[in-house]
């Protein structure tokens, strides 16, 4: 089997962030790496993991990207996924447009609230997700213009203003967590060919960064597997982060 490509590290990663978790809703709503890494985590080191079909349903099996529902084994209307949501059922991996070095995250506008350059989703369920769930994120290119020194609007809040538990962030460069006194953003691993370097450039604030930082681990044979033959046959994960 060929080496793991950068797209299959990030699922892996992505992956890890639902270690430990057990009977709680995966929650993958940024993309399709984490959607990926979800039902690979289901798979391999958390069956109690719940997923679903990107729809209402709870799926028995995890069901592979862009394919329907097989074996339905509960039904999560949006009423009782609000209830799960409230009282901290789910791991909830989002997007950002802007994230800064405490967490806090913008996906409502660029640029001055009251005439912004370019108005986005809005807040949607960000407050929410990050007040009472934990939260991951999942940013498929690493700039500065994401890693910002200041948000221009707080959609989902930062662990500065009370955020229940932000466990980490994954990029196409790397794997980044908020284990410090202060809840600043810390480099944890840095995917396969990848330095340390290249994350510090393309982010646009100081990042915590150990004396040793390791890699990103790779897929095991039977990820990899799972991945393209099981999961992701079609090879969707390789349009949101190029080889």
């Amino acid at each position: 089997m060929s080496a793991a490509t950068r797209a299959e590290v990030c699922a892996v990663a992505c992956a890890e962030l639902f270690r430990g978790d057990g009977e709680i809703v995966a929650a993958a709503v940024s993309g399709t790496v984490p959607a990926l890494g979800a039902r690979l985590a289901r798979m391999t080191f958390e069956p109690d993991l719940l997923t679903t079909d990107g729809g209402p349903h709870l799926t028995a099996e995890p069901v592979p990207l862009g394919a329907p529902a097989g074996a339905v084994e509960g039904w999560l209307p949006f009423r009782d996924h609000l209830w799960l949501v409230l009282n901290g059922r789910r791991h909830v991996v989002l997007g950002a447009s802007q994230i800064d070095r405490f967490g806090n995250s913008n996906i409502s506008c660029i640029g001055d609230w009251e005439r912004p350059a370019r108005q986005l989703l809005g807040v949607r369920g960000a407050p929410g997700n990050t007040r009472v769930n934990t939260t991951s994120y999942w940013i498929p290119r690493h700039s500065p213009r994401v890693f910002t020194e200041k948000v221009d609007f707080v959609s989902g809040i930062g662990g500065d203003r009370g955020a229940f538990e932000l466990r980490a962030v994954v990029t196409d460069l790397a794997v980044l967590d908020f284990g410090t006194p202060d809840r600043r953003m810390r480099l944890r691993s840095t995917h396969p060919g990848v330095t340390v370097e290249d994350v510090v450039a393309r982010t646009g604030f100081e990042l915590v960064v150990p004396d040793e930082v390791p890699e990103t681990r790779s897929p095991t044979a039977e990820e990899l597997r799972l991945m393209r033959e099981v999961l992701d046959p079609r090879g969707l994960r390789e349009r949101e982060v190029p080889g």
